[in-house]
């Protein structure tokens, strides 16, 4: 129990790898502003006590690595981020004006699973998914 959290009643270390998608994983659209979503997502985390270990914004999707407190289930945090991150997107970003209602950023649904006692091999994957993905891409051309 090294560097475990805790609370009243509680010590805890709940960490999730999570994966989510833009909409229409249009590499150039979201690759222009990917860089201003990491820095919205880790606000809105900081915003609700939620701890981003680690993140990286691809060209076409984001993966986080979340410490939540055990008082969050998964599906609501990634419902808060993925909805107040969607708004403040589109408002700031995209310049889109009037109403929001119909328009999503994110695609539904995400990929999440639990980080167990390789808390590191997690980490180095994340930050090593940009290179995981050309050599991926470049195999693929090879084949061609």
């Amino acid at each position: 129990m090294k560097d475990w959290q805790s609370q009243a009643h509680v010590k805890w270390e709940c960490k999730y790898h999570v994966v989510i998608l833009p909409k229409y994983r249009k590499k150039t659209q979201y690759g222009r502003v990917r860089h201003e979503v990491g820095r919205i997502l880790r606000d809105l985390c900081r915003q609700k006590g939620i701890e981003l270990a680690e993140g990286k914004a691809a060209s076409d999707h984001v993966h986080m690595l979340l410490s939540l407190p055990p008082r969050y289930s998964i599906a609501m945090t990634i419902g808060f981020l993925k909805g107040k991150s969607a708004v403040r997107i589109h408002r700031s970003l995209l310049k889109t004006k009037g109403t929001l209602f119909g328009r999503s950023f994110w695609a539904r649904g995400y990929c999440v699973s639990t980080v167990g006692l390789d808390e590191a091999a997690i980490r180095r994957y994340i930050q090593d998914q940009e290179k995981l993905q050309r050599d991926q891409e470049q195999s693929e051309l090879d084949f061609d």
